[in-house]
Parts: C-alpha cells; structure tokens; sequence
C-alpha cells in the first residue's frame, strides 16, 4: 500500500471547519468537510465510497462553489 503523500490545504481545511460550525451548511457540505479535515496533517485518504460522492458533486450544476471547494484529493490509481 502507498502512502498517500496529498494532504489538504490549511486553507481548505479552514474552510471545512468553517462549513462544520455553521448551521446552514448542508449534510453533503459536512460530509465533504470532515473528509478534508481527515486528510489534514495525516496520511489518510478518501476511501472508494467517498469519491463517488465527490465525482457526483463535481458533475452536478445543482452543488455551490462552496461545496465544489470542499472536493479533497483522489487516489489517482483507483
């Protein structure tokens, strides 16, 4: 297994934790942040489940910019 040597942005995972504290965020903002906050700092990465939801939300027009911003890196290799 590799390691998984992409981690978020301090920036996007500011944004994350900016998404998690506010009560307007929608369950697939949170979702998207707590997967970016996961891969903050740490080896962690998205599992397979985990980037269907994000290619969804990156094909779809119905999904804000916010919520695009929130789209982690992906193991290239699946």
């Amino acid at each position: 297994m590799m390691t998984n040597k992409k981690q978020s942005s301090s920036t996007l995972a500011s944004l994350a934790s900016s998404v998690l504290t506010d009560s307007g965020s929608s369950q697939i903002q949170k979702t998207l942040a707590g997967s970016v906050l996961s891969q903050t700092g740490s080896s962690h990465q998205i599992g397979a489940e985990m980037e269907g939801v994000a290619s969804a939300v990156i094909q779809s027009d119905k999904y804000n910019d916010t919520t695009k911003s929130l789209l982690s890196q992906s193991n290239k290799k699946r």
